[in-house]
Formats: C-alpha cells, sequence, structure tokens
C-alpha cells in the first residue's frame, strides 16, 4: 500500500537525517499524525528558527546565537590555551565540565579520505590565522580517538609542533570498567597515559 503523498514526502525528508532509516522515518510520521495541531506548528516553529536564530562565532566558529559567543566575550577565559574540538556539540561537552577556562576553536570536522575531506575543507586555515595572532602558547586537541580524529591530530600536530605547546586528552580506561571487556589499544593507550597516586 501506497501511503498519501504528504506521508511519503515526510518520510523521505527524515530518512535523510543521520542515523534515521526509512523505517523509522515512517514510525516518527506516524507518531507526528497522532499529535494535536498545536504540538506540530510549535515543532514547525521551532525548525523554522533554527537557522534564523543562530549563527557561527567569527571567533571560535562554534554555532551560537550571536557572534562574538558568550565564550569568546567572557573577558575572565585564558587566551594562552586554545582547545581544538570537531564539532559545537563537543565544545559543549568540554564546557559542561567546568574543568577548562581557556578558549576554543571548532574545527567544522575531520580529515576523512573516505569522505573526501581533506584539510582544505575545515576551518584550518582559520585556525593558524589564530595562532599567528600570537596570544596561544598551548593547543590542547580534543579530537575524538578515530581514525579520522588521529589523522587529524597528527596533521595539526605536523603544522604547529615547532611554534607550541601542543597537548591531546588523555586516553584510557573508563570508570567503572572491567580490564577484561576492554581492547587492546584501549589497554594499551591506559598503561601509557598512566597517572603517578
Amino acid at each position: 500500500m501506497r501511503y498519501p503523498q504528504a506521508i511519503q514526502n515526510l518520510i523521505e525528508k527524515l530518512s535523510g537525517l543521520p542515523s534515521v532509516g526509512p523505517k523509522t522515518a515512517e514510525r516518527y510520521v506516524f507518531y507526528l499524525l497522532k499529535q494535536n495541531e498545536e504540538k506540530l506548528k510549535s515543532l514547525a516553529a521551532a525548525i523554522s528558527e533554527l537557522k534564523a536564530k543562530t549563527t557561527v562565532c567569527q571567533s571560535c566558529f562554534s554555532i551560537s546565537e550571536q557572534s562574538p559567543c558568550s565564550i569568546c566575550n567572557d573577558k575572565n577565559r585564558r587566551d594562552e590555551i586554545l582547545c581544538v574540538v570537531e564539532s559545537t556539540q563537543d565544545l559543549a561537552t568540554i564546557e559542561a565540565t567546568k574543568q577548562y577556562d581557556g578558549r576554543y576553536f571548532v574545527l567544522g570536522g575531520l580529515v576523512n579520505t573516505i569522505e573526501e575531506t581533506g584539510p582544505e575543507d575545515l576551518n584550518i586555515d582559520k585556525l593558524i590565522k589564530r595562532i599567528n595572532g600570537g596570544a596561544v602558547k598551548e593547543l590542547i586537541i580534543a579530537l575524538n580517538f578515530t581514525f579520522e580524529g588521529e589523522t587529524t591530530a597528527l596533521y595539526l600536530n605536523k603544522i604547529f609542533k615547532d611554534r607550541l605547546k601542543i597537548s591531546r586528552l588523555a586516553k584510557g580506561l573508563p570508570a567503572g570498567s572491567d580490564l577484561q571487556y576492554a581492547d587492546e589499544m584501549t589497554l594499551t593507550n591506559a598503561l601509557k597515559n598512566r597517572n603517578t597516586i
């Protein structure tokens, strides 16, 4: 049975979202059909405001309500430390720890040869310009420990290693985990990055 065109159209649109296949999209559409008109209007308004009420900070390149963003506007943050992250979500995750008081820089992705994303597709030229400003003394590379994250980290290290201190987030075992379930790479990193107690 073919659904009415309005349902088919929405299934197609929702199927284009990350991690949403046609069956999941279909469930979402039928869930939405059961909602009252007010909820649907509220959802539609939130979606339409998404682009209109956000911008990209021209200092750190995170998504924000204004440029410069509230973090870049904060005079109490340390200018000499710059934390490089892949996305605004990663920035928000680090910020939620309340353990970091430096500045941020969002790359906007990672080097990925399969998807043909090279350094020129990221904000690396803007990062070089920011470093050339002279205030940054340490670069913290806070990228995912994936092949793409490691490739990007190596690329950044190659560019900046002779100019400033470069550090990476520590790798190791998560709290509450069992050694027997850890993979060899995680155990290797936990041993390499061990702390004195």
